[in-house]
């Protein structure tokens, strides 16, 4: 809402919500009183989607499939999901990871939006499954090293911020709990793992294709950083023009038509992503030339859910992919 209030291209923007309907939104987001003074509607679905050139859905696991046929109905332009019911097209994979599936006839419908990666290929989409925010810091560091031929087994040790919990306070966001502190959750088998099992395979082409995501709350509330670390075996299998300080290279390569995606020449830090819709990477090999370590800054709630989100609009609609977008971090923070 945030950034949309203040899109150049946004003329009219309406919020609905289940639990705040009739509510000032500035009284449940107080930083928004300077950009608007609207109420939040308590239109059902269908009814707030009638009309309307965009619909982002902004729910909760689940929530997702059981209104997106209603809202389809209602013949939006563009939908755009930012919960995790339409990112992961295999079945199995998506059981796996999430159990049965609660609407599988709506899945194909949806284009993944990995926007610094698809980019204008968004042109014309009418429905975007946005991606998660460790899925979008993971995808971000592993898609270079397809794109150069590396078919490795990566492992991606992230850590985000309170703030990817959600707005609804629990034990794990709780101040005393959470500050000066840090523990790893959903071992073996973070939900966004799917995400990028799926992108990992579709890029090197092998269904068998394997990473590992490991992820840890920190002491902060924004951002996640992240880094990959894998062994990728003798100076020679690594392909033409890999070798020595190359791998910089196949990243800014990889990324050099993306406004979004910095490629750095030292590792970022969390503060300088914060607040924004950048990517912030650095890559780097050993001097032997076997292992390999990319670090990846982003915000969750930005470039990781709802900047993201805006990017792809942005792209599917053939607008400037930048609009509404392009403010810098504000450090310190």
């Amino acid at each position: 809402m945030r950034l949309l209030l203040q899109h150049p291209g946004v003329t009219d923007c309406v919020a609905t919500s289940r639990s705040q309907g009739g509510k000032p939104i500035a009284d449940v987001h107080p930083a928004l009183a300077t950009v608007t003074d609207a109420r939040f509607s308590g239109a059902a679905p269908g009814e707030a989607s009638r009309g309307r050139d965009v619909v982002f859905l902004s729910l909760e696991h689940g929530e997702s499939s059981r209104v997106a046929g209603e809202v389809f109905e209602a013949g939006p332009g563009l939908v755009v999901d930012l919960a995790a019911d339409f990112r992961v097209h295999d079945p199995a994979l998506y059981e796996r990871y999430y159990g049965p599936h609660a609407a599988p006839e709506l899945v194909s419908r949806f284009t993944y939006g990995l926007a610094d990666v698809v980019g204008c290929r968004l042109r014309g989409a009418r429905a975007i499954a946005a991606p998660g925010c460790f899925a979008t810091a993971a995808q971000l560091a592993l898609y270079p090293l397809a794109l150069a031929g590396l078919d490795v087994t990566p492992s991606l040790f992230a850590v985000t911020g309170s703030s990817g919990a959600g707005v609804k306070p629990r034990s794990t966001t709780h101040h005393p709990m959470r500050a000066h502190n840090m523990f790893a959750y959903s071992v073996l088998g973070h939900r966004h793992e799917a995400e990028v099992l799926a992108a990992w395979r579709e890029w090197v082409g092998r269904p068998d294709a394997a990473t590992r995501l490991m992820v840890h709350s920190g002491p902060f509330v924004r951002g996640i950083y992240l880094t990959l670390h894998a062994f990728v075996g003798p100076r020679a299998t690594l392909g033409d023009g890999a070798a020595g300080s190359a791998l910089g290279g196949w990243f800014r390569e990889a990324y050099k038509d993306r406004p979004f995606v910095r490629v750095l020449e030292a590792p970022p830090e969390l503060t300088h992503a914060v607040g924004t819709n950048y990517a912030l990477i650095h890559a780097v090999e050993s001097p032997e030339g076997e292992e390999i370590q990319v670090t990846v800054a982003i915000d969750n709630l930005v470039k990781g859910a709802g900047g993201q989100a805006i990017q792809a609009m942005n792209l599917a609609l053939g607008i400037d992919e930048r609009a509404g977008l392009a403010g810098a971090a504000i450090y310190p923070c």
